[in-house]
């Protein structure tokens, strides 16, 4: 639907209802569908971004994560909403200290300089700020907060200094059956056979620290905050008791954001905690996912000496964001040969409406970006350059 920009003030009487004779606004908030949702958009849009835990420098398979994300909002914003983002740092985690330790530094220092590294390969992709950044040991009172809250609601209980949250029906809610669940949650260290918790899916809001731990006072002894606890207290500072989407990597769907969004429900009583979320699929490298602990890494760092940012950011765009993949060094030739064919269409000229429209809809149904590139590099001219707008691959 076109219309031409609103006064603030309106207009009264009807000589002043003429038509603009500036651009017209095309109105498409309500046409985003995520996963074959629509996702209609009445005031900010709140995306909640599941960020990095600073103790090494940026691989692909984050970068997969971020550069989707910022997508996400760059479609939002050209359907004309606001878009809020929020990505958070897991500066507060076992691993860093642990890391840290290693190179004989303080956890929080350490992580400074590893944001560092991270906030520049953000910006050699083409990523946005975000709105907000949160950072775990900036929000030690808002957990304590959470903690208090489930604690009021008997959504959690006290045993031995630790504040544990009641998770037995997360696992139904993740579709999952107990094995996979036990599985997925000790990969990630949440330790369903702890005798201290009445159910193996309880998890951790507040627990004590040993002597090598940060540690902060609380209502339950010195403590520290949990992983899954640190992400629901840091929406809710930033976002309020509820986001619109929810982005993370695919391996993130449980336990992280599966307990995220429980707990996040259970204090604040609103629910669902996300309208949509977006998990974007792994990167894989020699047969497994890409991930720090099997050391099968491509580094942003690496790539960017021998290729532009944006060949990058469409080697990792010109696929379904849900879909995981393999990387080769052999798919960068591909990434720019369709970047060169996109600025070659670009500079067509010619402004159809009808191609422009059909790259649209490709943007706003599932984030279709490689049917949206089909379209700009057939047709080129303005739905080219809409392409490399929206895409930031200018």
């Amino acid at each position: 639907m076109a219309m031409p920009p609103m006064s603030p003030s309106g207009v009264l009487g009807l000589p002043g209802r003429v038509t603009s004779q500036s651009e017209p606004v095309d109105l498409r908030t309500a046409d985003l569908q995520l996963s074959g949702t629509f996702l209609p958009v009445v005031g900010p849009a709140r995306i909640y971004v599941c960020g990095i835990t600073p103790y090494d420098v940026t691989h692909l398979g984050h970068a997969a994560t971020f550069v989707w994300a910022d997508v996400l909002g760059a479609v939002l914003r050209m359907t004309g909403a606001e878009v809020v983002t929020s990505r958070n740092v897991t500066d507060v985690d076992d691993v860093l200290t642990r890391a840290a330790d290693a190179r004989g530094r303080h956890y929080d220092e350490f992580a400074l300089s590893q944001e560092f590294s991270f906030e520049q390969d953000m910006r050699a992709l083409g990523v946005r700020p975000p709105t907000h950044q949160p950072r775990a040991r900036h929000h030690i009172a808002h957990v304590q907060q959470l903690a208090a809250a489930l604690l009021r609601n008997d959504r959690a209980y006290v045993r031995e200094g630790h504040v544990f949250f009641r998770g037995a029906g997360v696992v139904a809610q993740a579709g999952l059956d107990a094995d996979q669940a036990r599985r997925l949650a000790a990969e990630f260290g949440d330790q369903p056979d702890d005798a201290l918790r009445e159910d193996p899916f309880d998890v951790p809001v507040w627990r004590p620290s040993g002597e090598q731990d940060p540690a902060w006072p609380s209502p339950w002894g010195w403590g520290r905050p949990g992983w899954h606890a640190e992400c629901a207290a840091m929406a809710h500072a930033t976002l309020g008791h509820g986001v619109d989407v929810l982005v993370g990597g695919e391996d993130l769907r449980f336990p992280h954001h599966a307990q995220q969004a429980a707990m996040a429900e259970a204090a604040s009583g609103v629910g669902p905690f996300a309208r949509a979320q977006l998990h974007v699929g792994a990167v894989h490298q020699d047969g497994s996912k890409m991930s720090k602990s099997t050391g099968n890494l491509t580094l942003v760092a690496d790539l960017l000496r021998d290729h532009p940012g944006t060949a990058l950011r469409m080697l990792l765009l010109d696929r379904p964001w849900s879909r995981a993949w393999e990387y080769g060094p052999e798919l960068l030739a591909g990434a720019h040969a369709r970047l060169d064919a996109l600025f070659s269409a670009a500079g067509r000229r010619g402004a159809s409406e009808a191609a422009t429209s059909a790259a649209t809809a490709c943007l706003l149904t599932d984030l279709d970006v490689p049917g949206a590139l089909d379209v700009a590099v057939q047709e080129g001219g303005e739905a080219a350059r809409l392409l490399v707008r929206v895409l930031a691959l200018g």
